[in-house]
Parts: structure tokens; sequence; C-alpha cells
């Protein structure tokens, strides 16, 4: 499955829930925003949120400091 994540095309085996892609690149259990085709995704969809070829995905972490 091709997808694209932050304008970089990447490509994954089968198909994918939100929360299993987070959790291949590194980012289950972290927050992070997620907009997916343009639709801002809830972190409690995640788990239920399944990704098709083609998708867009713009993921972004939240950083702390001062």
């Amino acid at each position: 499955m091709d997808i694209i994540i932050n304008d970089e095309p990447r490509y994954f085996d089968g198909e994918l829930l939100l929360s299993e892609l987070l959790e291949q690149l590194g980012l289950a259990g972290k927050f992070v925003a997620v907009e997916l085709n343009r639709n801002v995704i809830s972190h409690k969809r995640y788990a239920e949120t399944p990704l098709k070829n083609d998708d867009r995905l713009e993921i972004v972490t939240l950083v702390g400091g001062g």
C-alpha cells in the first residue's frame, strides 16, 4: 500500500489501521496529531481507522519546552 506521510511517499505491506501505522513508525503512545486526507482524526479512533492506498497523512508530534 502506498501512503503519503508528511509529503513523503511510503510503502507498507498489506492493510493497516492508523494505530498499527503509528506503532510501525515508533509513535505509539506518544502525543501526536493526525490528519488523514485533510480530516483531523481523534486519538480515540486510531484503532478503528483503516488506511487505504494513496491516503495522505500529516502527523505532528508535540514538543514541550520553554
